[in-house]
Formats: structure tokens, C-alpha cells, sequence
């Protein structure tokens, strides 16, 4: 069952995660460590800039499970980056959230819950639709339930990609068309 997001918890989560990124700029900067401070900073910088990109597609529900994929019980850390933003995406999003979360499920179910496990998603608007890469770096012990996935949800409007996939790494590509609706 999904949890419903309130207004105070996401301050919350938010609120820690900034904390954090404090004590990390100030733990560096106590040290005498101003380049890794920086380095801190610029993160930051990049990170924020991706949320704006993603919150100008106007696609609120994706980018809503991607704000806060980090906060929930998945056993991957979840990168998102905003290739090119070419404004509002004109795309089915209730069926890319739906899916994307069911990945998400999939996903951790998948993979060895005490590995460092990694999903970056990069999204690329363009005129006919958006391209979605996924790119997950980990252990992968539950090989055949991903594939079975993919192959299963690979539709008319989700056009899946693989472009590599071992036990230590799975790369694919999603493509959305504009939607006619």
C-alpha cells in the first residue's frame, strides 16, 4: 500500500535532508577541508537545478515519486538529471508514475538489500515524446524477475530499450510518446 505524503512530512524529510548537507559543508570546513566544501556546495547547486528542471516539465506525480524516492523504504539511492528541458511533457503521466513505481518494486525485490546499490534516471524531452534512461549499478540476484518485467510492461505507449543487463548492472531506455489526450 502507498504512502500518502503530507505537507508536514515532507518538510520534514526535507528539513533532515538539508541539515545533512549542512553538517557536511561544516564538518568539511572544520577539517580545513574548503575543497571538499565546495565540492559539497556545487552538488547541492546541480541537485537543486535538476529538481527545478523536473518540476518545469510539469509532469507533478513523477516528479513527486522521484523527490521522494530517498525517503521511502527502497534499497537503492535514487539520481535523477534533466537532460534537456524543452517545457511542459505532453505524456501519459499517470501510466509513467504507475509504472515507474511498480519498477521501483520490482527493483527491490531484485536486488541484494546490503549491496550499494545505485539507480540513475535521466530524462530527455524532445518533440515526440520523452526518453527516460535508467541506468542501475548493484547486485542484481533476482535476474529473471526483472526481465520478466520488462518484457511483460513493454507497451504501444512504453517502449523499453534494453541495453544492458548483467548481475551487477542493468541499462535501459524508455520512451513515452506524446499522448494524444
Amino acid at each position: 500500500m502507498e504512502k500518502e505524503w503530507n505537507m508536514i512530512e515532507v518538510l520534514r524529510h526535507s528539513r533532515h535532508d538539508w541539515l545533512n548537507k549542512l553538517q557536511l559543508i561544516k564538518g568539511n570546513l572544520d577539517l580545513n577541508r574548503i575543497d571538499r566544501a565546495k565540492a559539497i556546495i556545487d552538488e547541492i547547486v546541480i541537485e537543486s537545478q535538476h529538481e527545478t528542471k523536473l518540476s518545469n516539465l510539469h509532469i507533478p506525480k513523477f516528479a513527486s515519486l522521484m523527490f521522494r524516492a530517498n525517503w521511502e523504504n527502497n534499497i537503492f539511492h535514487l539520481e535523477y538529471e534533466v537532460l534537456q528541458e524543452s517545457g511542459m511533457l505532453h505524456i501519459n503521466e499517470l501510466a509513467l508514475t504507475e509504472w515507474t513505481k511498480e519498477f521501483f518494486t520490482c527493483l527491490n525485490g531484485s536486488i541484494h538489500a546490503l549491496d550499494e546499490n545505485n539507480l540513475a534516471i535521466s530524462i530527455d524531452s524532445q518533440k515526440g515524446g520523452a526518453r527516460f534512461f535508467f541506468d542501475f549499478s548493484g547486485i542484481i540476484k533476482q535476474k529473471a524477475r526483472i526481465e520478466k518485467f520488462l518484457a511483460e510492461t513493454c507497451t504501444i505507449d512504453l517502449v523499453i530499450t534494453v541495453k544492458e543487463f548483467s548481475e551487477h548492472e542493468l541499462a535501459f531506455e524508455v520512451f513515452m510518446p506524446v499522448s494524444n489526450g
